[in-house]
């Protein structure tokens, strides 16, 4: 193990296009093969497989240069984000790695199935700089689920199949630390509300889009079954809730689309009950382990 971090030690230290602002990507590859790498060699049991310092401190600095260019590229598409509404800000960069287009109006590539993050989640969170909150949520009653992010993969997905425009309203019912709002906001002109009954995620998606002078994105502390969803025209769901709270959610959609044309999008153990909801036509067949577009009928 150490002869092939001695390897890609090498490799790296001679390989300049790493610093390309271009090559995210291999970036963050090349960081995660050698954090893997520095791991093992730390919890090697035999002292003949320990790292040597001079090839740890070799290792540590290309991973602090890396890091360093990941970190001054971060930096550069808050900027553009800041400066004025530039879907490409973010975009690009997505595109580069061929999976989605630039315009998010056509896959690419269908995402990978499952709930396993990727390159595409270091990127977001390079860029959102959202930290959990230091105070630890309420525990869930027995209907609601344990917060998780959806994977960024398959927000982008949202995007490519929802085709949203100014005049819709994105709502993500239990936005958590408002991921989806928050890129949905950067990469269209949608306006996005995201709800949420944990205050400390509240603030801390109100603090990232502060930062990023994002003014058509809102997020309110509301349980889902009391909040307002009259603006809404597409509602994003990740398994938020079970059980009666989604009894409950899915019949308050159902009234709302007797009132104008809506759409849900469902990711997760939800989508085969959203499947059965007779007012509904699943875009394509429904799954749990990629994003689900829902229309209501007419």
């Amino acid at each position: 193990m150490l002869d092939a971090l001695q390897r890609l030690v090498t490799r790296f230290e001679n390989d300049p296009t790493l610093l390309d602002p271009h090559h995210l990507r291999q970036r963050l590859e090349a960081l995660d093969r050698l954090d893997a790498h520095l791991t093992f060699a730390f919890s090697a049991a035999s002292p003949s497989d320990s790292i040597e310092p001079e090839l740890y401190r070799r290792a540590t600095a290309i991973c602090a240069r890396l890091e360093a260019a990941n970190a001054e590229l971060y930096s550069a598409i808050r900027r553009e984000i800041r400066r004025t509404f530039r879907p490409d800000a973010l975009l690009r960069w997505v595109s580069l790695s061929g999976d989605i287009s630039p315009q998010a109006s056509e896959v690419v590539r269908i995402p990978a199935n499952g709930m396993g993050y990727d390159h595409l989640d270091d990127l977001l969170s390079g860029v959102l700089q959202l930290e959990e909150p230091s105070a630890v949520p309420t525990a869930p009653d027995q209907e609601m689920v344990s917060y998780q992010p959806t994977p960024a993969r398959h927000i982008f997905h949202l995007l490519c199949v929802t085709e949203l425009s100014a005049a819709d309203v994105l709502v993500d019912l239990g936005s958590g630390l408002g991921h989806v709002p928050l890129l949905v906001a950067i990469c269209t002109q949608a306006r996005c509300i995201g709800v949420e009954r944990e205050a400390a995620y509240i603030e801390r998606a109100r603090q990232c889009a502060n930062r990023l002078n994002l003014n058509h994105v809102t997020f309110l502390k509301r349980d889902v079954r009391e909040a307002d969803l009259s603006a809404g025209t597409v509602f994003y769901l990740y398994t938020p809730f079970l059980g009666s709270i989604l009894d409950a959610v899915l019949d308050r959609l159902r009234r709302e689309a007797t009132t104008r044309p809506i759409c849900i999008c469902s990711y997760g153990p939800i989508t085969p009950v959203i499947a059965q909801e007779h007012w509904l036509q699943a875009a394509s067949a429904p799954l749990t382990d990629r994003i689900t577009l829902f229309r209501s009928r007419e």
